[in-house]
């Protein structure tokens, strides 16, 4: 057994296109299930981020009416308990969804629906999309704000990072901070040094993958001083082909020089991943330890997009889980 499965735990970056069934959709649709396996999860000869992203093409198709995206965010649900998450912020871009006819407020309500469960609290994350138009992407915002404190967190911008320049999207930037919508910024993956300078120029708090910050050592020191969070997620860097094999990823050498990481799986399904498989990982492969991992989890909980009273709720609830796995963990492999 692996005895990260009873670790608590908490997730921020997790696409939910990225992370549906693949059994339910091969029922759903009536398709072979290995078929199915193919074409939602990647293999080694994925080449890289842009390959990887084509993924994501059957779940879209699939997520396009409101009782598909209430089962299949209950679904991940169930899998995120499964996995003893405690605390997950979900994202998914919105307008992917209204291509069969759906409003984008009918798909924001069936989701957020489908998340409800008493055993853990999920917020979403709204996703504006590089290449989109900039009139879809300032509605996100605008979705965010209508939707603050009503199970959505804040925003993000994701998509093809080597493509779209992250720099073109500071309009956006400028207008979430007039809304005070929180948000973060996919940066630092596919793109480096422009791309994550231009994250930090736009007074981000948190960075979704980071990574490539390693090549860049001022911008080390930079983002300790601006408090920036690192949204890290190796499995999926691996598939990526960000790095060339897990021995390889900037992970403990982040960690190492100050920075704030937090672990995420990034897409369960499409990397076929786990926070309990991953944290098996850093353990094995770089040594990191449960003391390493609580910390990560607690950066985890101080940059999420919650009031600071649930902050204080959460940090309390974690700790609680932790004390009583480290006093349960005897005899667990």
């Amino acid at each position: 057994m692996n005895r990260f499965n009873l670790f608590p735990k908490v997730e921020l970056h997790i696409h939910f296109d990225g992370s549906i069934n693949p059994s339910v959709v091969s029922n759903l649709i009536d398709k072979d299930k290995d078929l199915v396996l193919k074409e939602m999860i990647v293999d080694n000869s994925c080449k890289s981020l842009n390959e990887y992203l084509e993924k994501f093409n059957l779940p879209i198709q699939v997520l396009q009416t409101k009782d598909n995206l209430k089962l299949f965010a209950s679904y991940l649900v169930k899998d995120l308990i499964k996995d003893n998450v405690i605390y997950a912020e979900i994202r998914f871009a919105p307008f992917k969804h209204t291509l069969n006819g759906l409003d984008v407020i009918e798909v924001i309500d069936s989701v957020i629906d489908g998340f409800k469960n008493d055993k853990i609290k999920i917020n979403l994350i709204l996703c504006m999309m590089r290449g989109d138009t900039k009139e879809n992407n300032l509605k996100v915002i605008d979705l965010a704000y209508k939707y603050k404190n009503k199970g959505v967190g804040g925003i993000d911008l994701a998509g093809a990072e080597a493509i779209y320049k992250t720099s073109d999207y500071k309009e956006l930037f400028e207008y979430a901070k007039l809304k005070n919508v929180l948000y973060t910024i996919h940066a630092g993956e596919a793109s480096g040094r422009e791309s994550i300078i231009s994250a930090i120029t736009f007074d981000t708090k948190r960075i979704g993958h980071g990574v490539r910050i390693m090549e860049e050592e001022d911008l080390i020191d930079i983002a300790k001083n601006k408090n920036i969070t690192f949204e890290v997620c190796p499995t999926s860097n691996i598939d990526t082909k960000i790095f060339s094999n897990y021995e390889f990823h900037n992970i403990k050498k982040m960690y190492e020089k100050g920075l704030k990481v937090t672990i995420n799986t990034d897409n369960r399904t499409v990397s076929n991943i786990t926070l309990s498989k991953e944290y098996q990982k850093l353990n094995n492969i770089f040594s990191i330890t449960e003391e390493d991992l609580k910390i990560m989890n607690l950066n985890a909980i101080e940059a999420s997009f919650l009031n600071n009273d649930d902050k204080l709720y959460l940090k309390k609830q974690y700790m609680e889980k932790y004390n009583e796995y480290l006093n349960n963990k005897e005899g667990l492999s």
